[in-house]
């Protein structure tokens, strides 16, 4: 097949692994997911870039595009197709008016790690290694949420190479919807080779975790919820139940608190207050500090992980519902995120992330060896029967593929509608949306 794509790849500068490459084994697969390309093509720069589009087009293969690789769908790789790698373009460059060039395939701790010299910072993830790309182009949801929004609310612009090879600049006076497809459509549409994003001025913020036991797990999230629904903005919070890790239905309750600004303790106390602290970590900290590194599933281990949103009117019943399920035997692990604040400031139709009202997200992460996985994912799918009620949508950035009709509810009706004519104008023949989800 390499042969047949030498056309395309003259003046290729970047690396091309093939299956009998040295490199293949860890090429080809991601920290979440093993798998088998046919071809990984890793570009140096922008033009790489190009000639490694129209190669994958020349080839009528799947294609995948990866930036840090951690999609729990597998859209960082495909079976039997071409990958396209990014992590070359990685750099990263403050511009004046604290915006900040970051290439595509960079990750969010690089990223920290080089504005917190300026006392900067851009509302991000939870997780180091994960690459800004799937990030930004799916929404962003981390420890600035309630404050400063999604990170995708800081996209400027971003310049991409279409499925034609063609470099544009997407932005507000730029090929506008392509720009708005960008911000909240998952990727799909064109290959980002850098993002300009508003940074913000900060250097410090208050964060850890507080635990209660698991006994106490109705009193204790029925009053974080309470408090979140009304609570300033410049605190952002999720909690953890039943992690399997720790104990499952005995697992402690872990309260997670992120405070911007020098009244924390106002804010965090009323949370202290819910019920019997076992440990409280909060402390101030640089922002650059309260990233996690992300994990690499060991060989034969495979993840579940599903989501939804859970709108102002059901926030009540879902809370009841979570703490049900949680102190019942079942495999997952519970993560309810507060979204709500700056989020909500951006209108629904005005970029491709439509879940605005939404006051919390809830997320189950389970796993376990490949023999056992189709029980895991059955009792995941009845954890998932009791909470539909009590929510709507999902975040792309937390879908494993497992379910079709989750994978659909990312986008409302009328967002997909939108979404599906811009990729025909920028992207007739789909090349781009012919990615694996396993």
């Amino acid at each position: 097949m390499l042969s047949t794509l030498e056309p395309q790849l003259d003046g290729f500068t970047g690396s091309v692994i093939t299956p009998d490459s040295p490199d293949y084994e860890a090429a080809a697969r991601t920290p979440l997911l093993p798998s088998t390309p046919a071809l990984v093509l890793r570009p140096r720069d922008v033009a790489d870039v190009q000639r490694a589009v129209r190669a994958a087009a020349a080839s009528g293969l799947a294609v995948a595009v990866r930036g840090g690789g951690h999609s729990f769908a597998g859209l960082g790789t495909v079976d039997e197709g071409i990958v396209i790698d990014l992590r070359a373009l990685d750099s990263i460059e403050v511009l004046d008016g604290d915006r900040v060039r970051i290439g595509g395939g960079a990750t969010w701790g690089a990223v920290v790690q080089a504005l917190t010299p300026h006392g900067l910072a851009i509302s991000s993830g939870d997780t180091a290694s994960v690459g800004v790309g799937g990030l930004t182009l799916s929404g962003g949801i981390g420890w600035m949420v309630r404050s400063h929004g999604l990170t995708l609310d800081h996209l400027v612009s971003a310049e991409v190479v279409t499925a034609a090879g063609e470099v544009v600049t997407a932005s507000t006076v730029s090929h506008p919807d392509l720009f708005w497809a960008l911000r909240g459509g998952g990727g799909g549409l064109a290959v980002v080779t850098s993002f300009e994003l508003q940074a913000e001025r900060l250097s410090t913020v208050t964060f850890g975790t507080l635990t209660f036991p698991a006994t106490e797990a109705a009193q204790v999230v029925t009053g974080w919820a309470e408090h979140l629904r009304t609570a300033p903005r410049e605190l952002t919070s999720a909690v953890r139940l039943a992690n399997p890790f720790a104990g499952g239905v005995d697992a402690p309750v872990e309260v997670t608190v992120a405070a911007i600004g020098g009244d924390a303790d106002s804010l965090i106390d009323p949370l202290r207050a819910l019920g019997t602290l076992q440990s409280d970590t909060v402390t101030v900290q640089p922002y650059g500090e309260v990233l996690e590194e992300g994990h690499v599933l060991p060989p034969g281990i495979r993840l579940a992980v599903r989501s939804g949103f859970v709108p102002p009117e059901s926030v009540g019943d879902a809370v009841a519902e979570v703490v049900a399920i949680a102190v019942a035997p079942q495999p997952a692990a519970i993560v309810l995120n507060s979204i709500g604040g700056a989020v909500a400031d951006v209108g629904p139709h005005d970029t491709a992330f439509a879940h605005r009202r939404a006051e919390l997200m809830v997320t189950t992460f389970c796993g376990g060896p490949a023999p056992a996985f189709d029980g895991i994912r059955a009792g995941l799918d009845g954890v998932w029967a009791r909470l539909a009620p009590h929510t709507e949508g999902a975040y792309a950035n937390f879908l494993d593929g497992s379910s079709p009709e989750a994978r659909a509810s990312v986008h409302p009706e009328g967002t997909r509608r939108r979404l599906e004519e811009i990729r025909a104008e920028y992207d007739p023949q789909a090349l781009f949306a012919r990615r694996s989800a396993s």
